[in-house]
Formats: C-alpha cells, structure tokens, sequence
C-alpha cells in the first residue's frame, strides 16, 4: 500500500496524532520491532482494518513523509539516527562531502545520498530540493590533524544556513556541543559557539542540541579510550586536570530526543543542554572502561600542554591513531549540565554509563574457540539422543 506525500506532512480529515500515525505507518510496513514476526502479525491486522474502516482509510492516506537531508550521516550517531528515521517511515536524504572512500552508511537502509561540498552553495541548493527538514550533525573535529574547522564547521554551517533560508525550510536541527561559544579558548566549542550564530542569524525555524559527550559504539570518546588502552602496554596518561567533569549520554537517547523534537514545534527556536544522568571524573570514566576491557594500567598525569605536544607526534607518525588534539578539548573543561534535564523537558530518563558499555568488551581467541566447541559438541548430542529416541519409538 503506497503512502500520499502532503506538502507539510499533517493528518488530513482526522484528529490522531501525527506521532502514533506514525507509528501505525512503521507497523504497517513492518518495520518495528526489528521486523519481527509480532510486527508483520499487527501490520497484517492493521490493513485489515484500513481496508474496511473508512475513517483509518482516510488516515492512513493522509500520512506525511516529509523530506529530510541529514549531514555527518556517515559518523556514529548520524547511522543511528538514519536507521530511527527509517524505521519510522520517513524519507532521508543524506549529505556527503566528496571524498575517495566509499561512505559508511548503514546497511540494509534505502537512502538517497547527495555528494556535496558545504562549501558549494548551489550544489546545496540542489540538494534540498523537496526538503522541508535539516539535521546538521556534520563536525570536522573527529577528522584529527585534517580536520578543517573553519571550512566544515564555521563556514560550511554557514552557507548551509543561508541556502536553508532561501530555500524556505520549515525547520533545522543542529547538534552542538556544550561549552559552545565564539569566545571559548577551545577550537572545537568556538566553532561550534559560531556555527549556533550562523544558523540563529538565517532566520530558518531552528533547534539547537547542545549535547554532553556522546557514547556509543565507534565512537570517539569511549571507543579511542579503549583502543589506546590496547596499544598502552602498562601506563596511561591522563591530562594534569583529570578532575574535570563529564556527563556521558547514551547516543540512543540522543536519537531518542532529536526524533522527538522533529514532531513537536514547541521546540522551535530554542536552545537546549542534554546530558546523562551521572558525572564522572575523566580517571572515573577511565577506570570504568579499564574495568570492561579487562585491560588494567598506571594512571598518571601529564601537564595538558605536554599532552597535547605528545598527541600531535603520535597523529603525525601514526594516521591512525585513537584520538586527536581535539580529543583533548572535550576534557579540558567540565561540560556538564543539570541531570533532570531529559526526564523534565523530554520525559526520557537517560540511561546509566556502566549499562551501555558492552560493546567494549573484548573477548579472548580461547573464549571464542570455548564456546565454538561446546556449541558443536551440544548440537552433536542432541542429534545422538534424537537417532536413540527414533530407534526406540
């Protein structure tokens, strides 16, 4: 059954809510519920009610699947947030900055993709086309030594903004940082302190996500920490200021919020700070991590100058390497906000660090080769049992 595309994406003829018709559209084509036969079952149920209830006819074509153009898809939140999109039936175009690498996008996930420069302001304009909704995520900051403040994030949000506002968008969603500001002494919060300015400027209908950091799998935070505490054989350094505090929050509930902004316009033009619900001390974070990865080591401080001199060595020689100067930006200062702010505002209550961490954790070869083993040996018992019991019967 084809959804009818509206204009502004509203119910028409009918009072239901947009977001539990939205729920009935993901249900019906079986996607909730990770496609699981209780899904098909309640989309199965669900036609039949379409194609006899007049009301639910009108309804159900009276859906709205607006447009959205997601930059940063390629990053870890932006495939989380496209798979969300998906999921609940909304159509996503995703923006692409040129590059000779094949772009990590989810798989299994149809979307069309626009390969643009932010600093080409009518290849932008190309591409909103039929797009009514933004969600900036694009940052420069986990691209390490190459990444290019200025152009991705200051100016690139820039021209994007103006397009935006030309193009008539109904609405923006930017994800900044907290401690954002044009007068922070950090590159990473001054541009995004300046990008806030450019999009509150353009005059396009905008809410701005001011996040703590964010984790998750193949992230830059928990993720980089891990991956050096493999490559530390016995110490591990910690800037002089491991006392600063931060506020992990789990990028589902990141998801979580900025979805539910898309359908609430109370939301429109303001500026909001997010976080989990616990603080850590950078060690405290650390010593968690360690804990997970099995892997334990020294903690000593270094002076962040020093630290910052020693990182940018190691980026030099090694391309690869965990983190980036910019790293250091996110731990440099406590960027923290009041822990009720999700469950008051959004009614979601984030969830803890420790729970969300299993992705850390590293399994040795023998474990694997162990429960291998045991898997076979299982299967071959019952089918021995199986042969006994149908030669007695």
């Amino acid at each position: 059954m084809a959804l009818t595309r509206f204009p502004r994406g509203r119910a028409a003829g009918t009072g239901l809510d947009r977001g539990f018709i939205l729920i009935l559209s993901a249900l019906i084509n079986g996607r909730l519920l990770h496609n699981s036969f209780y899904s098909l079952f309640i989309g199965w149920i669900l036609r039949l009610a379409f194609n006899f209830i007049p009301e639910m006819q009108v309804s159900y074509s009276a859906i709205i699947h607006s447009m959205i153009l997601v930059t940063g898809a390629t990053g870890f939140i932006g495939r989380a947030l496209i798979r969300h999109l998906f999921e609940t039936g909304r159509q996503v175009r995703v923006l692409i900055r040129p590059s000779r690498r094949s772009p990590r996008l989810p798989k299994g996930v149809p979307v069309e993709v626009a390969v643009v420069s932010l600093s080409d302001e009518s290849a932008i304009r190309a591409a909103l086309k039929n797009v009514d909704t933004i969600i900036h995520l694009a940052g420069a900051e986990s691209q390490g030594r190459n990444a290019n403040l200025l152009s991705v994030d200051m100016q690139g949000t820039e021209h994007l903004a103006r397009v935006a506002a030309e193009a008539g968008i109904e609405r923006m969603i930017y994800l900044s940082h907290i401690g954002a500001s044009r007068s922070s002494g950090y590159p990473v919060f001054k541009a995004k302190g300046i990008a806030e300015e450019h999009i509150r400027r353009s005059g396009v209908p905008h809410t701005i996500f001011r996040a703590s950091l964010v984790f998750g799998p193949e992230d830059h935070f928990t993720t980089a920490v891990a991956r050096l505490l493999q490559m530390s054989p016995f110490f591990f350094p910690l800037p002089l200021s491991g006392r600063t505090v931060v506020q992990p929050l789990w990028v589902e509930d990141l998801i979580t919020v900025l979805l539910w902004s898309l359908d609430n316009d109370e939301t429109i033009n303001h500026t909001y700070e997010i976080g989990g619900s616990e603080y850590f001390t950078v060690r405290q974070v650390v010593e968690i991590i360690m804990q997970v990865t099995r892997r334990q080591r020294i903690l000593y401080e270094l002076p962040p100058v020093l630290l910052r001199a020693l990182i940018v060595t190691l980026e030099t020689f090694f391309p690869n390497y965990p983190i980036s100067s910019f790293w250091l930006d996110y731990i440099s200062i406590s960027r923290t906000c009041p822990v009720d702010n999700l469950p008051r505002i959004f009614g979601l209550m984030p969830a803890r660090f420790t729970y969300r961490l299993d992705y850390l954790k590293h399994t040795a070869w023998y474990e694997t080769a162990w429960r291998e083993i045991a898997k076979r040996v299982s299967r071959t018992t019952e089918k021995v049992l199986e042969s006994v019991r149908t030669f007695r019967s």
